[in-house]
């Protein structure tokens, strides 16, 4: 198996082990004469030469002629009559950093039997502890039991019996427990004959400390007393074990696809640093499904290929549920997936990621890839020093949701990003530059629809169709483009003796491009077609004054501080003759209030002069925590104002920038112990002061319990598809009810439309042995693109020996179950 699952105490050669510990305390008795020791009297035995010795003692398969013995017992007697010598009273002996405990210790010469009676204990180096009321071994330490066996290993997992028996044989050790008992459990504190919550009863228990492995006979799994399954043989690694060649975790899987199917993985160790694993699925409707992994680990790094695929039995079922010609319509079906990570130097990685399909509807149908809704492919080289940044990639992006087109998907040659500030002041202010490059190509035109007509008519997803800004947005170009863009910024901060905070800067940015777009019915209006290089130089200087007022009092102390921001440069060019395709996403709020460009990518860029003033209060309260605000707002002062101008996606457009004067923005937040915290997030309408985003977020955090409570509330934004006011609220909780058990749900509610969009419900529990979660998640299809499900998903496992999971999925594009058995 791939890795451990149960732990035991390897009997055979530790019993052979302790044998030779007592033959040394004969050698030591006769050694010092027929007459009680002293009480507590420590006697340091060096190895001699006489059978058996200590230097005769194997001790983890190698022989150590130097060790000694030490030997602690309240008397040390020699019965020349019967030819016994016996430690008695609380009798403590020490070999190798193991130490053996028990009331008497008695050697036979006349059968060569070795006895230890009451109490035994042997607590091994490595932390395992073997406790017995008798052990018995002969001279020759070839065989011996134990009676009333218990077995306690470093990671707490235990083992009974009511005898073992240990048979070495030709360097290869036996260890048989008989009518034994496994668990991981802690046994009750208050009552210990209370069965655990789960163990495992065998009519016999055979560790073979040669193989590593353990074998369970005549087996039964019982979860708080009561049997719940019946193996009449099982095997599992012993607690030693990292990786072992074996049958994995099976599975008992349905899908409305292929039916009915079974997975039982067998894993290969072919070598301590790489690895098979076979995984095939029988499925009942579509046949054999066939699953490889190969890992391997170098020095430098490590890489794995993973392959699946099936030739389909029944097309006619996938032509049912997805209709004829859909992506899975077709006889071999399969993927082969592949990812790296290496070590260049200290700083420096390399690495891919890449995968190959099909068809896009593979992964969703069968579920047995390691991609969710899109696949990326990728090659990088990535770099970190201590001021420096580097980051290097080519990406193809592979669409596997149904509504995915793969044409209007971009594959990106390459995507660079390197940025660098430098340690020493450059005069006497910090100065950082970044770099960016962008090269991408696209197939088709993405276009997305604005408005309930066009979204009804389908005109912006037809590409014979011709569209108008007034219904769609471009949201990629058909054709190439690449882009070099380079930025530098330099600022410095002076304080004078009044307090006052002065922080000027200069910045500036240049970029290259060289664009081919493709013309279509729609295109021109949207972006200006055709093949161009374009060039763009901004540069801009500005100033940031702060003035901080405190003030203590016996309460604690408060801060009011005004921010005035003043940024100078030329007018944005090249908009729309530069495609926008990573500055889509733009939003206006107190993150980026005092932001020297508040768009989100290098597509584009802010310009126009610019005022950004706001005012931050802050109090620190001894005995009542702390809070935090800040209001603002933004001016544009001369030029084209950049958020006014739309380009094909409309970005800035209803962002609350596209006017002279800003919306107002801001924040509250307070949280006046580890307990409660409150924060508010918000932009208001710079003439009539309408909400058009309100975010409130609470907290409650007690010992036993977390609540939370968010509240949204999101404006209309028809001209980049919003075309509804949006309002929300979305509860939260987990409560320990125990410290073993929890409960969990959150939903989300959506007050415009009265109506739940998500529920989820989750009971979790956990201890030293087992451990238990349960998730009912409900989807209510709040949106048209979403299609409505619950799943129910379970998961139990019981440590060192594996578990179970479940999931039942009703509605969606699978509806399938899966089951997982230890």
């Amino acid at each position: 198996m791939a890795g451990p699952t149960t732990a035991l105490l390897p009997l055979g050669r530790r019993r052979a082990f302790l044998a030779a510990l007592l033959g040394g305390v004969a050698v030591c008795c006769l050694a010092l004469a027929p007459r009680p020791a002293a009480p507590q009297a420590w006697v340091g035995v060096p190895p001699r030469s006489t059978a058996p010795t200590a230097s005769s003692v194997i001790a983890g398969g190698q022989r150590d002629p130097n060790a000694q013995m030490l030997v602690q017992a309240q008397e040390l007697r020699y019965d020349y009559r019967a030819e016994r010598v016996v430690a008695a009273g609380q009798v403590q002996i020490h070999y190798l950093g193991s130490v053996l405990e028990a009331d008497t210790v008695t050697y036979d010469q006349r059968t060569k039997r070795l006895y230890a009676e009451g109490n035994v204990r042997l607590t091994e180096a490595d932390g395992k502890v073997v406790t017995a009321q008798r052990l018995e071994l002969d001279e020759h330490f070839r065989d011996g039991f134990v009676d009333s066996l218990h077995v306690e290993t470093s990671d707490k997992t235990r083992m009974a019996a009511a005898r073992a028996d240990v048979y070495p044989a030709d360097d290869k050790r036996l260890t048989v427990f008989q009518s034994g008992v496994y668990t991981a459990c802690e046994p009750c504190k208050d009552d210990p004959t209370v069965p655990p919550k789960w163990q495992v009863k065998a009519a016999r228990i055979i560790h073979d400390e040669n193989e590593k492995t353990i074998y369970f006979e005549d087996a039964r799994f019982e979860l708080f007393g009561l049997p719940i399954a019946y193996f009449p043989y099982f095997w599992t690694p012993d607690p030693t074990v990292k990786r072992k060649t074996g049958f994995l975790v099976p599975k008992i899987l349905t899908n409305r696809y292929y039916g009915f199917g079974f997975q039982l993985p067998f894993f290969w160790n072919i070598a301590p640093n790489y690895d098979l694993t076979f995984a095939p699925v029988i499925t009942t409707r579509q046949g054999p499904l066939g699953i490889v992994e190969w890992r391997h680990r170098l020095i430098d790094g490590a890489y794995s290929i993973r392959a699946s695929g099936l030739f389909q039995q029944d097309r006619d079922r996938i032509r049912e549920i997805a209709g004829v010609g859909s992506p899975g319509d077709r006889d071999f079906r399969g993927a082969v997936e592949t990812k790296g990570d290496f070590r260049l130097s200290q700083n420096w990685y390399w690495g891919w990621d890449a995968s190959l399909f099909t068809d896009n509807a593979y992964t969703s149908q069968y579920g047995v890839t390691r991609q969710a809704s899109e696949a990326i492919s990728q090659v990088y080289l990535f770099g970190r020093g201590s001021n420096s940044y580097f980051d290097a990639r080519a990406l193809h992006i592979y669409g596997l949701s149904p509504i995915d087109v793969q044409k209007q998907l971009p594959f990106v040659h390459p995507l660079l990003d390197y940025r660098y500030k430098f340690a020493d002041p450059i005069f006497g202010g910090e100065l950082t530059y970044n770099i960016n490059l962008t090269s991408l190509t696209r197939q088709q035109e993405d276009y997305d629809p604005i408005t309930a007509a066009a979204a009804a008519s389908g005109v912006c997803d037809n590409p014979a169709a011709k569209k108008s800004p007034a219904d769609c947005l471009l949201r990629g170009i058909d054709g190439s483009y690449t882009r070099l863009s380079a930025e530098a910024q330099w600022r410095r901060t002076f304080i004078d003796s009044y307090g006052q905070v002065f922080t000027p800067f200069l910045y500036a940015r240049a970029d290259l491009g060289a664009v081919q777009i493709n013309p279509d019915l729609s295109t021109s209006a949207f972006i200006e077609p055709g093949t161009r290089s374009v060039a763009r130089f901004m540069p801009a200087a500005g100033l940031e004054y702060r003035y901080p007022f405190i003030s203590s009092h016996s309460w604690g102390s408060q801060m009011i501080e005004p921010i005035v921001q003043v940024v100078a440069r030329p007018n944005e060019t090249q908009i729309n003759r530069l495609p926008n395709e990573d500055s889509q996403s733009l939003l206006f709020d107190d993150a980026n209030l005092l932001a020297i460009n508040k768009f989100s990518g290098f597509d584009r860029i802010e310009g126009g002069g610019r005022l950004n003033v706001a005012l931050q209060y802050s109090a620190f309260f001894e005995k009542a925590g702390y809070f935090n605000a800040l209001f603002g707002q933004s001016f544009h002062l001369f030029g084209l104002n950049s958020y006014a101008v739309g380009d094909m996606a409309n970005t800035g457009l209803l962002s609350g920038l596209e006017t002279p004067r800003s919306d107002y923005v801001g924040r509250v937040t307070y949280q006046p112990n580890q307990t409660y915290s409150f924060t508010s997030r918000f932009r208001f309408d710079e003439e009539t002061f309408a909400t058009r985003r309100l975010e409130l977020e609470g907290r409650v955090n007690f010992d036993r319990w977390t609540t939370s409570l968010t509240y949204g509330q999101y404006d209309s934004q028809p001209v980049i598809g919003m075309l509804l006011p949006r309002e929300g609220i979305m509860p939260a909780a987990t409560l320990k009810l125990t410290p073993n058990w929890s409960l969990s749900a959150s939903a989300l509610y959506s007050i415009d439309q009265s109506r739940l969009n998500t529920a989820t419900f989750g009971v979790g529990y956990i201890d030293d042995c087992i451990s238990l979660s349960v998730l009912y998640a409900t989807n209510y299809g709040y949106r048209g693109d979403i299609v409505p499900s619950k799943v129910l998903m379970v998961q139990l496992a019981f440590r060192t020996l594996g578990g179970t999971t479940f999931s039942q999925v009703v509605g969606g594009p699978a509806g399938g179950t899966g089951l997982g058995l230890f």
